[in-house]
């Protein structure tokens, strides 16, 4: 039994890690292009065919549709999301501290860290 915390703070350690590690994506079209770009080149050395036809299909794509607005425009979206996302945490956690429970407040308070964490990752991205 004295496993299993262990082992939720481990996967909650690597969740974090992994979620930081996570880019905030290209913010303007021309990034975008240029990433889809090195994809391609990417997967043609690899003689990756199939791939190579879906990314010129999305790089396509972003050519007649992407515009630098509608990027920034999305990003906010995720910026608001998240911070619905941070105070849903902080209800949670609120309500775990007034019920008194100790594992489920460590557990409520890493899951707000992790909201919180992924929101200042993308207000660094603006």
């Amino acid at each position: 039994m004295r496993l299993l915390p262990i082992l939720l703070a481990v996967a909650a350690a690597l969740t974090s890690t992994w979620t930081l590690a996570q880019p905030a994506g290209p913010a303007t079209c021309d990034a975008k292009r240029e990433a889809i770009g090195r994809d391609i080149e990417a997967a043609k050395a690899k003689g990756q065919k199939q791939r190579v036809r879906g990314l010129e299909k999305a790089l396509g794509e972003v050519r007649r549709t992407c515009s630098d607005a509608k990027l920034a425009a999305e990003h906010q979206r995720r910026i608001r999301s998240q911070e619905r996302k941070v105070a849903e945490r902080e209800r949670d956690l609120r309500e775990a501290q007034h019920k008194g429970r100790a594992d489920k407040i460590a557990d409520r308070e890493e899951k707000l860290r992790e909201a919180q964490a992924e929101l200042q990752q993308l207000k660094g991205a603006q």
